[in-house]
């Protein structure tokens, strides 16, 4: 069962969970529908219920609000699909799209469990609204949310995700942006990056730099606002020289026949395994 787009506003909403994004900046970014949607929904599960409330009040609406954040979602939840199987629940965030780097995840998989109808309403996401600023290659994205506060959970989060080929999104605070751009710099090298801030409100900026150069520049000035940062892709890395995968095949070839020698080379190094292969075969003819 979906709820059709264009349904009256007039009637009233049908049974299930409804997910809004909301404006992460600008109120006006509020799409009619989700406007819509918010004004006949039987209740609102909200992170912060005076974040909400402005938002409401903006579009001249009063809806029932209930608390749904991560200290209380496993008490909370239950009563919250339970409610479904009669009433419209519209579930928001603070700002953006929920369940991005937002709680939300477990409801939506409960409610279709319980089958419920469960139905988005799309709309303003941080992450990708940055990614559109940031002009760094957009056709294949990572996103890591948050990075961990504590320095080596972080250096290893970052050393895990080194070698994806995608630009990568991830949220910071202000008061963490430079440490966290520091260490992006020493896991990733000095690639190409922004930092975008405040989108869609009175002081937005992006800030376009290798990463080393946007850790310098607010190492002493920790801006204040909602931070993205994107970073760029790896390069494509040199290909091997011949005498290094020469020395790599006839290491393989003392432990291995050719053709697994050559497979094993090939992974390592990217090259193609049938001319590793040839190579291979050469090597134990000179020999």
């Amino acid at each position: 069962m979906n709820e059709p787009a264009t349904e009256p506003s007039d009637e009233p909403l049908s049974p299930g969970l409804y997910i809004v994004a909301t404006p992460i900046g600008n109120l006006s970014d509020l799409s009619p529908r989700a406007a819509a949607i918010l004004a006949r929904a039987d209740a609102i599960a909200v992170e912060d219920s005076r974040v909400t409330a402005r938002l409401l009040h903006h579009i001249g609406v009063k809806r029932p609000m209930l608390p749904y954040h991560d200290h209380n979602a496993d008490r909370v939840r239950p009563g919250l699909v339970a409610r479904m199987g009669s009433e419209a629940i519209a579930l928001v965030s603070d700002a953006g799209t929920p369940l991005v780097s937002d709680p939300g995840f477990k409801l939506v998989r409960d409610a279709r469990a319980a089958g419920h109808m469960v139905t988005t309403i799309p709309g303003p996401c941080a992450a990708i609204a940055a990614l559109t600023l940031a002009g760094l290659p957009t056709d294949r994205f990572f996103f890591l949310g948050f990075l961990p506060a504590k320095e080596k959970a972080r250096a290893d989060t970052i050393a895990e995700i080194a070698s994806v080929r995608a630009t990568l999104i991830l949220y910071e605070s202000g008061p963490r942006l430079a440490a966290t751009l520091s260490a992006l710099t020493a896991g990733l090298g000095d690639r190409d990056a922004a930092v975008a801030r405040e989108i869609s409100k009175t002081f937005e900026e992006t800030i376009t730099a290798p990463l080393s150069t946007l850790a310098a520049r607010y190492a002493d000035a920790p801006p204040k606002g909602e931070i993205v940062i994107v970073v760029a892709p790896p390069g494509e890395a040199p290909p091997p020289e011949a005498d290094a995968v020469d020395a790599a095949l006839r290491d393989a070839l003392a432990r291995l026949p050719a053709a697994k020698a050559a497979g094993e080379v090939a992974k390592a190094t990217g090259l193609n395994k049938r001319d590793l292969y040839a190579r291979a075969l050469a090597m134990k003819e000179e020999e």
